[in-house]
């Protein structure tokens, strides 16, 4: 049986993390993204809610234990408050649940305990790249075994809050198969290069990363001789980002909602007419679709299960249903969804990127 009452626990969290989105994101989303950056305190106080600790053990220096399913309650709150603002929180989780899924013993001891501090930590992760046609499973990076290390070469998109990372899990194809290495951005043939100019999600840096021999030892392969299952990690990936897309929709919905209530054309409120009303209902059949997809991919990664179809399933329909329900709301809006004044075209310019957001999440 499946139950979709959350435990006390997730309803704190949900509960916390909802009036710090009303609170903090939504009041600042605008600015940050005319503004081209996120408020430092912005991100502290995120930081300072302690999601990514609570997803890391005790014996790791957290304070919980990981959860999908609480990840995906977290992530949709976090995405109705600023999905700029939702993908920085995220960056440093980027690098630590990987390590905490796939990581060896030792590199769990080493890094974990970093993720509890009440600064924001300067780790991120790499899996994008430049190239037309995007595949995890066959990535263009590379890294070459190199007698007791590994050499990397490649170049890396979209890698969030890279200017001030000291580390970054770069995604590389080994003989053909997808692993992980964590490479010191003060290595020898690292550079950091200029910050991407994007559509949506203005308010985050993400930079592009170039690897040229860049030499690191066998103790930097994640999970050490064993390695990764990419597919499971990927899986995490594919359920977080489905899950911001559901907190984006559902805010661009709730918002579209409250403006045909109250505009009023020929004597009567919009959201009468019954062209708006169907529009409306269908956004929300939509959001609440994927959101259960969501959550049921969340609980077979919670229960071991087989959850790449769900993981996959779930992606798709979020990145199909945010478009909608956000190009739906500046439709609804009329003349006013075009104007900056007004926050909807913010929100289908950042849903537009869910296609091309592979990485930027993890639950």
């Amino acid at each position: 049986m499946i139950s979709f009452s959350p435990t006390e626990e997730q309803a704190l969290i949900v509960d916390t993390l909802k009036r710090y989105a009303k609170d903090k994101l939504r009041p600042a989303f605008r600015d940050a993204d005319e503004d081209g950056e996120l408020p430092a305190d912005l991100l502290s106080k995120g930081w300072e809610l302690g999601l990514v600790g609570a997803s890391i053990p005790e014996a790791y220096g957290g304070f919980g234990e990981l959860s999908a399913v609480t990840g995906a309650l977290a992530l949709e709150e976090l995405g109705a408050g600023d999905l700029a603002a939702a993908l920085a929180l995220q960056a440093p989780a980027t690098f630590a649940l990987p390590v905490l899924v796939a990581g060896s013993e030792e590199q769990k001891q080493e890094y974990l305990p970093q993720f509890s501090e009440e600064s924001l930590p300067k780790y991120t992760a790499a899996l994008l790249e430049p190239t037309l046609r995007f595949n995890p499973r066959a990535l263009k990076t590379t890294a070459r075994h190199d007698g007791d290390g590994y050499v990397l070469n490649g170049v890396k998109a979209y890698v969030p809050l890279l200017s001030r990372a000291e580390h970054v899990l770069v995604y590389a194809a080994e003989d053909g198969a997808t692993q992980a290495f964590i490479v010191p951005t003060a290595a020898a043939g690292v550079t950091l290069g200029e910050r991407e100019k994007l559509m949506g999600v203005r308010a985050l840096e993400l930079g592009r990363l170039t690897l040229d021999n860049v030499k690191v030892g066998a103790e930097a392969r994640l999970g050490g001789a064993a390695g990764i299952n990419f597919d499971l990690l990927y899986a995490r990936s594919q359920v977080a980002l489905a899950a911001l897309a559901v907190g984006v929709a559902r805010t661009a919905y709730e918002y579209a909602l409250d403006y045909a209530r109250n505009r009023q054309a020929f004597g009567e409120a919009i959201g009468q007419r019954q062209s708006i009303a169907f529009m409306l209902a269908e956004m929300l059949v939509e959001i609440d679709g994927t959101r259960l997809m969501a959550w049921e991919a969340a609980a077979k990664l919670d229960s071991g299960d087989d959850v790449i179809r769900a993981a996959l399933l779930a992606k798709h329909a979020a990145d199909k249903t945010v478009l909608m329900v956000c190009d739906r709301a500046v439709q609804i809006l009329g003349g006013h969804g075009y104007i900056r004044e007004f926050p909807v075209e913010l929100w289908l310019r950042n849903a537009r990127g869910f296609a091309t957001f592979d990485g930027l999440a993890i639950v």
